[in-house]
Formats: structure tokens, sequence, C-alpha cells
């Protein structure tokens, strides 16, 4: 199973969002938590989403990049979901040898991610704290998925780019 845990606080605003979850809502297998959906008021039904990460192979982060990091629901699911003694600690961690994939969008295409362009750094320099979290729960880390500047660009160019994260849930190898 795919758990994928979407997190965009203003989801009917997201071109990148809506393609991204639209190319894959058929993939076979796929479960997507909406949590700006389901917790308006971040009152984290944790025992619920711990059961949803048990019953999943493989978890997808697919979010808007937010001041270089996650947005705040979703840093507020890793404190109240991820625990110690259930997703690490002593023992094996219920996540333990399950795959994470990092699906981002950004507001700006890759030349606004160089030291030329008005981030300086390559969206790779962003990663580490999302990296770094589910690595420490023993989750193996695959190669992230970015989709620049999907308000930019037309909306054949956004569906062929949203159909590259379906082919890798479909492909297995995510």
């Amino acid at each position: 199973m795919i758990l994928v845990i979407h997190a965009h606080p203003y989801p009917g605003h997201s071109r990148g969002g809506a393609a991204m979850l639209s190319a894959i809502r058929e993939v076979p297998g796929v479960e997507v938590r909406a949590l700006y959906a389901l917790y308006p008021d971040f009152d984290i039904d944790v025992a619920a989403e711990q059961r949803a990460l048990e019953g999943a192979d493989t978890v997808v982060l697919l979010h808007p990049l937010y001041w270089y990091s996650v947005p705040a629901l979703l840093k507020h699911w890793f404190d109240h979901v991820l625990l110690r003694g259930w997703a690490w600690g002593d023992g094996d961690g219920a996540l333990k040898g399950k795959r994470c994939l990092w699906a981002v969008s950004t507001g700006g295409d890759e030349q606004a991610f160089s030291p030329e362009g008005r981030h300086k750094f390559p969206i790779g320099h962003y990663q580490p704290v999302v990296e770094q979290t589910m690595r420490f729960c023993g989750m193996e880390w695959l190669e992230p998925f970015v989709l620049h500047a999907p308000s930019e660009i037309s909306a054949s160019q956004l569906a062929t780019l949203a159909s590259g994260l379906r082919q890798r849930l479909e492909g297995g190898g995510a």
C-alpha cells in the first residue's frame, strides 16, 4: 500500500498539488490522507494516522515547499504521530524498512534554486530536515520528486510532469 500524506493549507489554490494528486489517484493501492481536510483545527487523531502508516509499504509526503520546509500542519503531524517508542526508540519502530518519497512542489523554477537564482541553493539543500526525520524513524529515503514552478507552466506540461510521479509509484520503486 502507498500512503500519501498530503499537506497543503490551500489545496484549491495549488496547481501542482492538484496535478500530482490527479496523476496518482488511480494508482492501485494508493490511499491519500489530506491533512488540512482531516484536521483543520490541528487536532490530529494520532491512532488513526499511526494505523494508516502501519499499513503502508511506501509513504509519500506530498506538499509545497513552505519557507524552505514543510507546511505547519505537516510539522505538527511529525511531532504528534512520529512518537518515541512507536516510530523510533526502543525496539525496531513501526516505520523501520518502509520507503519514503518526498514529493514537493516549489514556487520557483529550477533556475531559482541555483547559485544565481533568488533562493541561492539547489532544492536538495532544503531536503535534509525532512530526510533525516524519516531516516531517524528507520525509513528508506527515496530520490525526491520535485515539481518546479507548477503555476508558471502550461496545463499540458504540468500533467506530463506530474505523470512522472505516477510512473514512479506504478513502477514499485517509487
